[in-house]
This record gives C-alpha cells, structure tokens and sequence, in this order.
C-alpha cells in the first residue's frame, strides 16, 4: 500500500495516526480508564497551585472555607479542560484525516498540494481504525467533559446555598 502512495510517510493518514498514538501525550487518551484519569487527577492537583492563591484572595480559607474550596476546585479544572481540548482536536484531526477519501498533501513543502484518492483497501482499513479506536477515544474526551460540566454546575448550584 505505501510504495504505491505518493503521500509522503509523514504525512499518510495512517502514519499520523501511529505517531499521535504513541505519543506521550496524545497515548494517555487511549489507556486503561486508570491510566487515563491519573493525568486529569495530576493536573487538577497541579492547577491547585494558581487557583487556590487566587480562591484565597477572594475568600479567607479561614472565614469562608466552602466558598474557597469551591471555587478554588472549580478554577482548577482549567488546565485539565486545556488539556481535554487538546487532546480531543488532536485526535478529532487524525480521525479526519483517516476518514477523508481523498488525502491533500504537499510534495515538497511549497504550496504545491496535491491529492491522494485512496485505494478501497486503504479507506476500509482507515474506516476500521477510525471506528474501533479513534471514536471510543474521542467518545471517552466527551463524557469526561461532561462529568467536569457536571462537577462544575454541581459547584455553583452549591455556591448559591452558601
């Protein structure tokens, strides 16, 4: 298949796909549920570091400490949100790619695109890994945004009674 293609390897759907798969970020996405919720928990843990100063300065740990942990919990789900978005366009644009029938590319890099129309083979196979491992990935981002959503509308419905 590819010594018929005339997409650069690095630009082949398929190659994308391996490289976003084995990246170190992009991989923890596609691990064991323990595995991928171990890097949401750190960097919310981490997101502590600037949003529990700010929750501070706007509530007293000491005077109002449910004020202050709610917000300080709700401001520390943005670099797990920054993330999540990364995470999702990464792989919402390799699963794109493997979708498309017809491949753009560049041959040498100066704006002299070109198209690929892939074989039947090569689209049935990039169909199957689209189907079988990019949309349960993307599918997994989804419900995780709906969860911190949750979390979060859970926190200002909890904010109103304090």
């Amino acid at each position: 298949m590819t010594s018929r293609c005339p997409v650069p390897v690095e630009q082949q759907p398929i190659n994308e796909y391996q490289d976003v798969r084995e990246s170190w970020f992009y991989s923890w996405a596609g691990r064991d549920l323990a595995g991928y919720l171990k890097p949401v928990i750190i960097l919310w843990l981490l997101s502590w570091s600037f949003a529990g100063p700010i929750a501070a300065t706007s509530f007293h740990p000491a005077k109002h400490p449910l004020l202050f942990g709610l917000s300080g919990m709700m401001g520390a789900f943005s670099l797990p949100i920054l993330a999540l978005v990364q995470l999702y366009i990464g792989w919402s644009h390799v699963g794109g790619r493997l979708r498309q029938q017809a491949v753009p590319y560049e041959e040498s890099g100066w704006y002299d695109g070109q198209v690929w129309v892939k074989p039947e083979e090569v689209v049935s196979r990039d169909r199957l890994i689209v189907d079988y491992q990019v949309k349960p990935i993307l599918r997994r981002i989804q419900k995780t945004f709906g969860v911190i959503a949750g979390l979060l509308a859970v926190g200002l419905v909890l904010w109103q009674f304090v």
